[in-house]
Parts: structure tokens; C-alpha cells; sequence
């Protein structure tokens, strides 16, 4: 009788085109549509044994691969080169500290230069955006574009991205003082832009201030649709967010998280609920972000259209950069942070086909 039943059972689910095997999806409230498994879709390993890596960057088939550690990871036809990075001040020892966003030149090609953000200690913890020349495969720090970002154990931000305007985008936690990020006249819990001199923009919303954005916890992802910004952000106790940017707005950390509302301040598009994410790197394809998850382990995708969410990648622990070219995404796993249960030859470089990922 039970094996009738099974079989009963089984029919009805192939008729009804159910399968055990689909996608967990996510409403933007965080609750769950259905608890079932990731198909994990078939991937390649680029490059492995990277130390605690934090950004990728791509020019055409050669990566360069920021390591919290103070290298920078370059990677051609297989082979892996980590170069020696040398810089003014010794790098922070405090957890999440270290050399962390790192995004090459527009003109990188002709004049070798990049751009970082690292924390050290100078009479107290500081964050410092400079640029970075490569020479002989040494990064040598040159200019400085912005010092002296108050820092603390936690807390650092430290994604850099240059956006379809060409301007350089950053983002800063609040340093574990919530209060700085509702202060205009702090540079924590905010995203900053910069022209690539280190200038401030005469069009940011406002006058003489780097400040783009406002009201951030610790916002560690940044990417553009369509000429829109969208950024990811780490909540106090769950509620991590993803929001659509806008030039000015105040997103109301530390006054209000998840789903709550008041008057001048921008709820995100996405949160997690009572779940943890702690969303890091994105970036965007066909409408759709994607978003490494650190204690989630896994890459979301956030579709905009539909308004929901989903794991697409898990099983590789802890994920913290994203990057998209061509028909291939690409990320780092995280798992030497500290924090992770590294696998042989962790951490590593992987790709995936975005048609996988359907």
C-alpha cells in the first residue's frame, strides 16, 4: 500500500510539472516561496590558494584580484602571479581590515594605475582611498585621493567602482558608531563619489562634500542598471538590504532597518527578514542583480521586474565578489577570513555561464 501510494504521489507531482529540484525564491520581505534545493549549475575553477581575496577586476583575459592580505593577485592563461603591493602606512590588523576595494584606471592600459582602499593605523584606524602604480609588477602607492576615514573593528565598507558617468565611487561603513551615518559632516556609513583626481564632483547633491548617498550601516557592493545605481548593505541583526541609489537620499540607518518607514528616508527595495545574508560584491545582467553572500554562502540573484530573490550559486561557503563578463560570471570565495571552513587550495577564482544560472 505505501509503495502504491509513493507512486501515486510521484505521478502527481511529474503531471503537475512539480520537481524537488527547483530554485529556492525569495520575496523581497525575505520570505520564503518554497524551501526547495539549488541545483548547483556546473562550474571552473580560474585560479585557487588566493588569501582572503576581496575584488576582482578583468581586462580583457587577464584578472587582477585584491587580497585583503596586501597583494594583488594577477591571473593569465592559468597562471597565477601575486604581485607585491607597497604602501605608505602598514595595513590594519582588525578584523575585516586590510587592502580591500581595488578597481583599475579607465586608462590602465597606457598609464598603469589603479585605485585602492586600505585601512591602517596612525594614531587610531583610518580607511584611505589612493591610487596605485604598477611598475615591473610591483603596485607602488602614489596619490592620495581621501585619507583619514574614521575606522574601528568592523565595519570598513571599502567597495570601489567607477561608474557609467566615469566618476569613482566608494563605500564607508559607519565604523561601529551608528549616529555618524545620519551626519553629513562625516564621511562614515555613506557612499562617496570622487572624480578620478580625487576632486569633488561640482554636480554632487552636496556643495563641496563627497557625500553621494547617506544613512548606510556597512554597504559593501555597488553596481549600475541602465544608468541606475544599486548597492548592497549589511543590516544590524539580519535585515541586510539591497537599495536603488539616488543622488542625496538618506537610507535611514541607524533610525530605521527592514521593512520600517519614516518620513525622508528610503526603505530598500530588498531585505532579508530575520534571515542573514551579509551581502558583499554585485553586479548586474539583463536586469538582474547578483550578490555574493558571506554568511548566506551562496550568490542571489535579485530579479527587478518580478521583485524577488534567489540563490543561484551555493555550496561553496563563504562568497565575497562578484563580477560579470560576457556570457560568464565570475566570483571569490572567502572562507580564509576567519570566519570560514576552507577546503584544500581555498580560496578560489571560479566562472559560471549565466545560462546556467536559469
Amino acid at each position: 500500500m505505501c509503495k502504491v501510494g509513493s507512486i501515486l504521489l510521484t505521478m502527481i507531482l511529474l503531471m503537475s510539472g512539480c520537481s524537488f529540484f527547483e530554485k529556492e525564491e525569495v520575496q523581497p520581505n525575505g520570505q520564503q516561496e518554497d524551501e526547495a534545493v539549488v541545483i548547483q549549475p556546473e562550474m571552473e575553477v580560474v585560479a585557487e590558494n588566493l588569501k582572503i581575496p576581496w575584488s576582482i577586476n578583468k581586462l580583457g583575459e587577464v584578472f587582477y584580484v585584491s587580497e585583503r592580505t596586501g597583494s594583488i593577485v594577477k591571473i593569465e592563461n592559468g597562471k597565477m602571479e601575486r604581485q607585491q603591493v607597497k604602501l605608505r602606512k602598514p595595513l590594519a590588523q582588525a578584523a575585516e581590515a586590510g587592502l580591500l576595494g581595488f578597481v583599475l584606471d579607465p586608462k590602465f592600459p597606457e598609464n598603469q594605475k589603479a585605485f585602492a582602499y586600505y585601512t591602517y593605523n596612525d594614531g587610531g584606524q583610518f580607511n584611505r582611498i589612493v591610487v596605485l602604480n604598477l611598475d615591473e609588477g610591483v603596485w607602488t602607492e602614489g596619490e592620495i585621493l581621501l585619507d583619514r576615514i574614521p575606522s574601528a573593528a568592523y565595519h570598513h565598507g571599502g567597495r570601489l567602482k567607477i561608474g557609467p558617468d566615469g566618476k569613482l565611487y566608494i563605500t564607508t561603513g559607519d565604523a561601529t558608531v551608528p549616529e555618524t551615518a545620519q551626519d553629513l559632516s562625516t564621511l562614515n556609513g555613506k557612499i562617496l563619489r570622487m572624480n578620478l583626481d580625487g576632486t569633488i564632483p561640482e554636480d554632487n547633491p552636496f556643495p563641496n562634500s563627497y557625500i553621494y548617498s547617506y544613512g548606510h550601516r556597512n554597504p559593501q557592493g555597488l553596481s549600475w542598471i541602465g544608468g541606475t545605481l544599486y548597492s548592497s548593505e549589511h543590516g544590524q541583526s539580519a535585515h541586510d538590504e539591497v537599495n536603488r541609489i539616488k543622488p542625496g537620499a538618506n537610507y535611514g540607518w541607524p533610525v530605521i532597518e527592514g521593512t520600517e518607514e519614516k518620513a525622508g528616508m528610503i526603505t530598500p527595495l530588498f531585505q532579508s527578514g530575520e534571515e542573514t545574508w551579509a551581502p558583499s560584491g554585485m553586479a548586474a545582467n539583463d536586469g538582474k542583480l547578483y550578490v555574493a553572500a558571506l554568511r548566506g554562502n551562496a550568490v542571489r540573484e535579485y530579479d527587478l521586474d518580478k521583485m524577488t530573490t534567489r540563490a543561484v550559486i551555493t555550496g561553496m561557503g563563504r562568497i565575497r565578489d562578484v563580477y560579470i563578463d560576457g556570457e560568464y560570471l565570475y566570483f571569490v570565495s572567502n572562507n580564509t577570513d576567519g570566519r570560514g571552513n576552507p577546503d584544500p587550495n581555498d580560496d578560489k577564482l571560479y566562472r559560471v555561464l549565466l545560462s546556467n544560472l536559469q
